[in-house]
């Protein structure tokens, strides 16, 4: 958020943080929350980038396109061993599954 827009909401009673402030998450809930969305951003990713459809991976996976679909969107129903095992079904190198587990942003100390 730009500083100007930021001080105008404070200026007007709004206060700023962030969502794991807001969720009142632990830094452990939100750092887990951060890997889930690496990984799903790396699926859909490594997906398209392969030139799969959902239906595709779906069967790599033994499942359905709505379930890929469902990992794609993040539905808390998804289990992580799901995740992971789209990522590897699309093909994706160590080097994109190394950087799907490095967090593009660091937890605030």
């Amino acid at each position: 958020m730009k500083t100007g827009k930021l001080k105008r909401l404070q200026a007007a009673g709004w206060k700023a943080g962030s969502a794991q402030d807001f969720l009142q998450l632990s830094d452990e809930e939100a750092m887990l929350v951060e890997l889930r969305l690496s990984l799903i951003g790396a699926v859909k990713q490594s997906r398209q980038k392969h030139g799969l459809s959902q239906s595709e991976l779906a069967k790599r996976i033994k499942s359905s396109q709505s379930r890929v679909a469902k990992i794609e969107a993040g539905d808390p129903s998804v289990s992580l061993d799901l995740i992971v095992r789209a990522l590897f079904a699309t093909g994706a190198t160590r080097q994109e599954l190394q950087r799907a587990f490095s967090p593009k942003e660091r937890l605030a100390a």
